[in-house]
């Protein structure tokens, strides 16, 4: 099993990385008040896309269970959660992340991400999703990294196709967004795609 951390320490690594106009690293403590500040401002925005948040979603002691979960999710290689900064300003502009990593002979993981209302359409999203495969494929050593979107999202579709994923399907009721079972779009992309530079 890959090990990016040791076993009792209580936060992810303090790994990052760099892109020209973003960079991606673990949440910290710290970093509370400007995520809570933003998904508020952003709510309606992401609401229609994201799971039911939860009364206390944006509360500091939510934020800590959060830090909590990722690093242990971190330490026995199950799921890989990022922030994703403004380079410069170190402005929290989303969020990404790798979960239900599959070791053995699938080697792969599902990709989601979100970004906040005031910088979507500014290109922040795909540099984030290319830094994240780069570390999937690179530093996880993954084979596979899958993602879907409601067919309605017209910018996530176009996200993945810009960064080389490629669409493999249509599933029903495939997660509850929003309180309700929603058909998603299928997509992937392989390390042999990543290698032979598709959308970097």
């Amino acid at each position: 099993m890959i090990r990016l951390i040791p076993d009792g320490l209580l936060s992810p690594p303090p790994l990052r990385v760099d892109g020209a106009s973003v960079f991606i690293r673990p949440g910290q403590p710290r970093d509370w008040k400007q995520w809570a500040d933003l998904r508020e401002a952003s709510r309606e925005f992401l609401v229609p896309w994201e799971p039911t948040w939860p009364p206390d979603a944006l509360t500091r002691e939510a934020f800590a269970r959060r830090l909590r979960r990722q690093a242990g999710e971190w330490r026995e290689d199950e799921a890989y959660s990022f922030l994703t900064f403004e380079q410069g300003s170190e402005q929290v502009v989303g969020g990404i992340g790798l979960t239900n990593v599959r070791r053995g002979v699938a080697q792969m993981a599902s990709m989601g991400y979100w970004v906040g209302r005031p910088f979507a359409r500014r290109g922040f999203t795909s540099e984030a999703v290319r830094l994240l495969l780069s570390f999937a494929f690179g530093q996880l050593g993954l084979h596979r990294v899958e993602a879907a979107c409601l067919p309605t999202n017209q910018p996530s579709s176009g996200v993945l196709e810009k960064v080389g994923f490629t669409r493999e399907g249509y599933a029903r009721a495939y997660l509850r967004i929003n309180d309700k079972w929603a058909d998603h779009v299928l997509y992937a992309i392989l390390r042999d795609d990543w290698a032979a530079g598709r959308g970097q």
